[in-house]
């Protein structure tokens, strides 16, 4: 098997670099401590001044806080809004044609390393391995380094006996906390050899002309762009509501506000799979953090705060939706998680990040990654608020929401709840897949899912900020087996 040769000491020396490099560069923005000592203080004292509050004068403070909630609620709506349409009329995406990636001669394509990490994985790796097989890229211009750890045998059996190329070499990475995507994809980054650097999870299905569009459009927008997110999509649409849901969801995110946001020069949350990096960039703002759990959504804010741009590839890679209500909420509060552990990051020094990110770059980190699990969070407390409202009408609700918080909420309840649903029902147009309208509909369903996901991402976030639970892959390879008739 191609494993590639590293000493003991050379290994420890690179899980040093890769769990603890970003921490000793930048421990401010590195999220080993989700608060810094000041966000800690900020925030114990703000608790123990609404607890007190609560005591000495709850009407008053219940107000307040309806009313910061309603206000973050209807910002947050209406900057989706706003991202939307603005990647309805200004799409800033990056158009390579199949003529354009194919007229580069191989020799003049750029040496392209591609990190696939992949741990508990032994159902599909053979998939990954055919996934790879068909990308049109010339292998002696390729370098693919397959992640594993050290310590999964399932998975290291698995690719056991497979003939790989000579361009793609198995990568052991030591097993030490903590196990972590980012922390495997630095360890490869180490060994990289390539001028530009992507990554596929296990399961993606990547356009086979992908790298070379990106190397195509690389060249094209010169140095200043250190990466380009090429768009998600899922193979498994119709599996069931959820993977219908989920996959209305990613193409709403990958195609509009993904785009609106490079279109306003915002930040952008990058996605974890199929973005296509300068290396030299990569290592310059120190690579991804082991330690956030949305490691790529970290790594595009750190990208854009030292002064490099992000780019959307009009590319497509496949993957799989998750299926199954309780591995879909481990994969989405792992996300929410990551989001808040993101924002708190960066939001240490203030100043320091509206310096590096301007006016726009700031307000945009808050209501868009910030307000991601915020929204999750509060759209169903308004509803139950709503709902016990028309049955017993308590007076603590009614003394909660003076004129000026009662209509501000009366706005989001009619607005925000419009919004939501006719920027779905567009995506389902968009997508030309008017089949999927009635999962559009019922889209109250899946915030409903969205708050229990919200709820345990940030008790979580207090409790084991940095764990990592695994997303299981292949669920639909076993219900398509399932589905298939018994030979004759």
């Amino acid at each position: 098997m191609p494993f590639v040769a590293v000493g003991h000491k050379e290994a420890r020396l690179r899980l040093e670099a890769s769990t603890w490099g970003l921490a000793k560069k930048a421990p401010e923005i590195s999220a080993v401590k989700t608060l810094s000592r000041r966000q800690g203080a900020v925030v114990i004292g703000t608790l123990v001044l609404i607890l007190v509050g609560l005591v000495v004068m709850a009407v008053n403070i219940l107000i307040v806080l309806v009313g910061v909630a309603t206000a973050l609620y209807l910002a947050t709506i209406i900057n989706r809004v706003v991202i939307f349409q603005r990647s309805l009329n200004d799409p800033d995406i990056e158009v390579v044609s199949d003529g354009e990636a194919r007229a580069v001669p191989d020799d003049d394509l750029p040496l392209y390393t591609v990190l696939v990490p992949a741990y508990r994985e032994p159902e599909i790796i053979r998939l990954l391995l055919d996934h790879l097989a068909v990308l049109d890229y010339p292998t002696r211009r390729l370098d693919v380094k397959l992640l594993l750890e050290a310590d999964d045998e399932e998975t290291i059996a698995a690719v056991q006996g497979v003939e790989l190329g000579s361009h793609i070499q198995i990568v052991l990475v030591p097993p030490a906390p903590p196990r972590t995507k980012p922390k495997a994809l630095n360890y490869g980054l180490t060994l990289a050899r390539g001028e530009l650097v992507t990554v596929f999870d296990a399961e993606d299905q990547p356009d086979p002309l992908q790298l070379r569009r990106a190397a195509v459009a690389m060249a094209r927008v010169g140095p200043q762009v250190a990466c380009l997110q090429a768009k998600l999509a899922y193979s498994n649409v119709d599996q069931n509501l959820i993977t219908r849901w989920f996959a209305i969801e990613y193409v709403m995110w990958f195609s509009y506000f993904l785009p609106g946001l490079t279109a306003l020069g915002a930040p952008v949350p990058l996605g974890g799979t199929s973005n296509h990096f300068r290396r030299s960039v990569l290592e310059t703002v120190g690579a991804w953090d082991p330690h956030n759990v949305t490691e790529d959504a970290d790594l595009g804010i750190r990208i854009q705060r030292e002064g490099f741009g992000i780019r959307v590839l009009e590319s497509v890679t496949l993957e799989e939706a998750n299926s199954d209500f309780v591995n879909w909420v481990k994969q989405r509060s792992r996300w929410y998680k990551g989001y808040a552990q993101t924002a708190l990051v960066h939001l240490r020094e203030p100043v320091a990040l509206w310096r590096d990110l301007g006016a726009r770059g700031f307000f945009e980190l808050l209501l868009f990654v910030g307000g991601t699990p915020l929204l999750a969070v509060l759209s169903p407390l308004f509803w139950a608020t709503t709902a016990v409202w028309f049955v017993a009408q308590p007076h603590l609700i009614r003394a909660s929401f003076p004129a000026p918080v009662f209509y501000g909420g009366l706005i989001c309840w009619a607005f925000g709840n419009f919004a939501i649903f006719y920027l779905t029902l567009a995506t389902c147009r968009a997508m030309k897949r008017p089949d999927l309208s009635g999962a559009a509909l019922l889209i109250p369903l899946y915030w409903v899912m969205m708050w229990i996901a919200a709820v345990k991402g940030l008790m979580q976030l207090v409790a084991t900020p940095s764990l990592w639970e695994k997303t299981t892959h292949g669920l639909h390879l076993s219900q398509t087996a399932d589905d298939e008739p018994a030979a004759a």
